[in-house]
């Protein structure tokens, strides 16, 4: 990573811990898909793995809608469902409670990309009215991103895509495409730069007994550990975060001294897709029509060879 891809990475965090302490949502501009847009000039790993896995590392599911076929040059949508429990409450940045949002990463075919506002439906409007949705690069139109946003009582992200024609893109031929997604409800666990969040259970580093837990001035829980050789160390708990350990109690070096704040995951899934010709689908028609016809004429010619066999019985 580029040591200017750095700096950017930390103003946005930055950014995002401002708007935290305040309690507002930060700008669209600033929301969490920047953090892999400049880390990443592809979210899809050679493995198959969507990036948001590395800072995501609860796995949750997420699913994805697609027709099975679509004509060249249509609008379509892709819904991405999330499923989480809104009741839930995560940590925040600034060590408060808050609502889990949701976002997403949709990964389409050359050709396809994210259809114009003005070539919607009233209904594809309605549906898409809350959603800002973005190419994840100026060179890279099909795949897309959004979030984080809140959540929905369906829990559902609609993405409206336009198909490609393939009569005038390059790239683009009547075949069956693969598109891939990625959902991620809820804080991550690790920032781009490699820091932990507080969205993490605290570790103790050291085993022994815990003769005093305080609190200071700023919130953070101060635990007394006495190994041991008779030595005193010190671990300090963030705010917000539930102590599962008390005074008297013995651990071990690696223990968890809290429970594990997140509440949230990512997820990937994949399905296909196919463009479909339009000359196939009237040729189909038309070889369907012929083969009723056909059999239409041969019962009629059964019928009225019936007819004579029985005529010259009855003679």
């Amino acid at each position: 990573m580029t040591r200017l891809k750095k700096i950017i990475i930390l103003i946005s965090i930055t950014t995002l811990s401002f708007f935290n302490y305040l309690g507002t949502e930060p700008p669209k501009a600033h929301a969490f898909p920047i953090y892999a847009q400049q880390a990443y000039t592809d979210p899809r790993e050679a493995t198959g793995r969507i990036v948001c896995a590395n800072c995501h590392l609860a796995q949750k599911p997420v699913n994805l809608e697609t027709p099975q076929a679509v004509l060249p040059n249509s609008i379509f949508e892709a819904k991405v469902t999330i499923p989480y429990d809104s009741n839930l409450k995560q940590i925040l940045g600034n060590s408060t409670q808050g609502s889990l949002n949701m976002g997403a990463v949709l990964i389409l075919p050359e050709g396809f990309k994210l259809a114009p506002k003005k070539l919607l439906s009233e209904e594809l409007l309605k549906k898409t009215k809350n959603f800002y949705i973005q190419p994840y690069s100026q060179d890279k139109e099909n795949i897309l991103v959004i979030g984080p946003i809140p959540s929905n009582k369906d829990q559902e992200i609609i993405f409206p895509i336009l198909s490609p024609d393939p009569s005038k893109t390059k790239n683009a031929h009547f075949l069956k495409y693969p598109i891939y997604v990625g959902g991620n409800r809820g804080r991550g666990q690790i920032y781009p730069t490699g820091d932990k969040s507080n969205n993490n259970p605290i570790v103790s580093l050291h085993g022994g007994k815990i003769t005093e837990i305080t609190t200071n001035e700023k919130g953070y829980k101060i635990i007394s550990i006495n190994d041991n050789n008779g030595e005193i160390y010190v671990e300090k708990v963030p705010p917000g975060l539930n102590l599962i350990v008390k005074e008297g109690n013995s651990i071990i070096a690696n223990q968890n001294l809290t429970n594990d704040p997140n509440l949230g995951g990512f997820g990937q899934n994949e399905t296909e897709i196919v463009l479909q010709n339009p000359a196939r689908i009237k040729g189909m028609i038309a070889f369907f029509f012929t083969v009723t016809l056909a059999q239409i004429f041969f019962v009629l010619k059964k019928k009225q060879w019936e007819k004579v066999q029985a005529a010259e019985m009855n003679f």
